[in-house]
């Protein structure tokens, strides 16, 4: 009777953590409403093929992943850890797209498409930002703490672009698609190349490159390895010159 007893205290008591659990996500999903509106409204404004705030809200992978965010995020910072990566994980199944609760997002955000994008835990975004596909904003493995970029607000960053360090990304400013990004960029720039340079501020350019000619950082390794190599042929040819002369 007593082992009865604790098999059903036992399943009481799970039933009561599950109860808890779906509770503390119903009591976080009402503080999320306003916001997934502004980024329904977000994807409205920004993206041509949406004809409608349902279209948005029922069949977009973005909106659907910062909903979850949203909701995650909520949990996050009232300590439910557990309750809030088990929203993102989902979140990242079903829509491929995986955001950090302790990640910190302004109004109006847009993830177009969405697929690989990655949002790690310390980073920041402002209001009204844009990522495309495949972007990431995550760490070197070198930092602890802050491990990841701040965007400011109206920044849009490219597909395929990679954001990597604890630095800030200012206001206005544009990353080029697959740029790789390791260093603080400034206000209402554009930065494009491998790793990622400034070639536009203030509306004006700086540098001859733009986005589709863009430096092959391959190309320029496998140049660099050739000029060493005809120096260290015409080395070779002195030295077997001196001994022949020798002889």
């Amino acid at each position: 009777m007593e082992q009865k007893a604790t098999a059903k205290e036992k399943l009481k008591n799970a039933y009561g953590k599950f109860d808890q659990c779906l509770t503390k996500i119903a009591k976080a999903a009402k503080t999320t409403v306003a916001a997934v509106k502004d980024d329904v409204k977000a994807t409205r404004e920004r993206d041509p093929a949406a004809r409608s705030d349902a279209e948005v809200l029922l069949l977009y992978p973005g909106v659907h992943a910062m909903l979850a965010y949203r909701l995650s995020h909520a949990l996050h910072e009232k300590e439910h850890y557990f309750a809030a990566r088990a929203v993102s994980q989902t979140a990242r199944y079903f829509t491929g797209i995986e955001i950090h609760p302790g990640a910190k997002i302004g109004k109006g955000l847009m993830i177009d498409h969405g697929m690989g994008v990655v949002i790690g835990e310390t980073a920041e975004i402002g209001d009204n930002c844009t990522l495309y596909q495949g972007v990431t904003l995550g760490g070197t493995g070198k930092d602890v703490g802050k491990r990841h970029p701040t965007l400011g607000n109206n920044v849009m960053v490219g597909a395929g672009a990679k954001v990597l360090g604890p630095f800030t990304i200012g206001d206005n400013t544009k990353i080029a698609a697959n740029a790789v990004v390791l260093d603080e960029i400034p206000d209402n720039c554009t930065a494009v190349g491998i790793p990622a340079k400034v070639v536009r501020r203030e509306g004006v350019r700086i540098d001859d490159l733009d986005q589709i000619h863009v430096p092959d950082p391959v190309s320029q390794e496998i140049h660099r390895l050739e000029s060493r190599l005809y120096a260290l042929e015409a080395q070779l040819a002195e030295i077997n010159a001196k001994k022949a002369k020798k002889k």
